[in-house]
């Protein structure tokens, strides 16, 4: 396995620090928008560049919708009502990794993917974690924020399958496309539920310097977050093994606690502490005993005890 260099290693944890900070970002805007027409007006943003300005990647136009409706409506239709119901910034970057085992279980109910036995033991793990700190958030009668923000990792994973059925060469590409989904029916959604004059007044007022915040939050996520983040991790996934970038991801909600910790004076339960250990052990994990079980094949290959694989051979 290559071994990513200082570089690539830096970059990929800034790349955690600026998602981490970005949940405090849209802690910022709930305090001035309402959170359905807050997800509409983040996509819109990206929506028009990526209509003007970005070629439309080759891929079947369902796996693009399936990404956009999962990562871009449910994923944040749930994470944006939870934070607004009460969840506490850097705990919905911890619980949105319910993602990962998430991912695991549905590719396995619909692409047949067969998670191993390690796997399997990490998403029990990882499930215990999340469970210790609905059960800690319950006792304070706050258990609906975590389940609306679960909900929330429930839909990044649906889009994960769409994303991987639809394979992109072109990820940013891909992932900017993917914004022309979301605005008009989240926008619908908002004025259903949070209603006309909710949004009007949230815009009326939001010309004043104590709404300057929130939309400060709203170009971090845009511009911040979702362009230099992921034009950043992209670039990291396509010339680096997904085996040494993913783990990087479980440094966000390190940043969305020290983040959250410093800015907005957040402090954690024991509870969510130990929860949070446990989760980050169940999806990290299996990752790294990967990574270790193949560095040691191929030290053994290079020792001569094993003999090398086809890939590794140089003909």
């Amino acid at each position: 396995m290559t071994r990513m260099s200082r570089r690539d290693t830096a970059l990929a944890c800034v790349v955690a620090v600026l998602w981490g900070v970005n949940f405090v970002a849209i802690h910022a805007s709930l305090e001035q928008f309402p959170p359905f027409f807050l997800a509409s007006l983040r996509f819109a943003l990206l929506a028009v560049p990526a209509l003007l300005f970005v070629r439309r990647p080759q891929v079947p136009v369902r796996w693009l919708v399936l990404y956009g409706v999962g990562f871009g409506i449910l994923q944040f239709v749930f994470l944006y009502a939870g934070m607004a119901a009460g969840m506490p910034a850097g705990l919905a970057s911890l619980v949105l990794q319910a993602s990962a085992p998430f991912t695991v279980l549905l590719a396995a109910l619909f692409l047949k993917e067969r998670p191993g036995a390690v796997r399997l033991t990490g998403i029990a793990v990882a499930v215990t974690g999340f469970t210790v700190i609905a059960v800690t958030r319950g006792l304070q009668a706050q258990l609906v924020p975590v389940l609306l923000v679960l909900a929330g990792a429930m839909g990044w994973a649906i889009g994960n399958i769409g994303a991987r059925e639809a394979r992109p060469s072109q990820p940013f590409a891909f992932m900017m496309w993917m914004t022309v989904i979301p605005p008009v029916p989240l926008l619908l959604l908002s004025l259903v539920v949070e209603g006309p004059a909710r949004i009007e007044s949230s815009l009326s007022s939001s010309f004043t310097a104590a709404a300057l915040p929130a939309w400060v939050g709203l170009a971090y996520t845009v511009l911040i977050s979702t362009v230099i983040g992921t034009s950043l991790w992209s670039l990291l996934m396509s010339r680096n093994p997904s085996s040494s970038v993913a783990p990087f991801s479980m440094l966000v909600p390190v940043a969305g606690f020290l983040s959250a910790g410093i800015l907005l004076g957040e402090r954690p339960e024991v509870g969510d502490l130990v929860g949070g250990v446990l989760v980050i052990v169940g999806v990290l994990a299996p990752t790294l005993l990967a990574v270790r079980r193949h560095l040691g094949d191929r030290r053994a290959a290079d020792d001569g005890t094993l003999p090398p694989s086809p890939v590794e051979t140089v003909g």
